[in-house]
């Protein structure tokens, strides 16, 4: 599966999302908002090095119903640096692992 059409599936999946249902356990990593975030900083982190640019915290947002919008952002970066088609295919996998994670 390509990258955009994951974070689409993830989107649909969780776009809809109360703060409640983020702030659900998600295991070890925490809340599902948790989880969520820590795949959004990945992502960028790819983006950032796919750009040559440095490595830089994504802020984390008080409501964590914006990640989905967050999601959007850094992979569509990511696609715009135009990396090589195995790290956008380890995002994606990375994308369809947390959404699996979530239920």
């Amino acid at each position: 599966m390509d990258l955009r059409r994951a974070v689409d599936l993830f989107v649909g999946q969780t776009n809809h999302w109360t703060a409640a249902r983020w702030a659900q356990p998600a295991g070890p990593a925490g809340t599902r908002g948790d989880l969520t975030h820590g795949l959004v900083q990945r992502i960028a982190d790819r983006a950032a090095d796919a750009e040559g640019q440095p490595r830089r915290p994504v802020p984390r947002l008080v409501a964590d119903t914006a990640l989905t919008d967050q999601l959007r952002v850094v992979a569509a970066d990511l696609l715009a640096a135009a990396p090589p088609a195995a790290i956008t295919a380890a995002a994606a996998t990375d994308v369809e692992a947390v959404r699996a994670a979530l239920g």
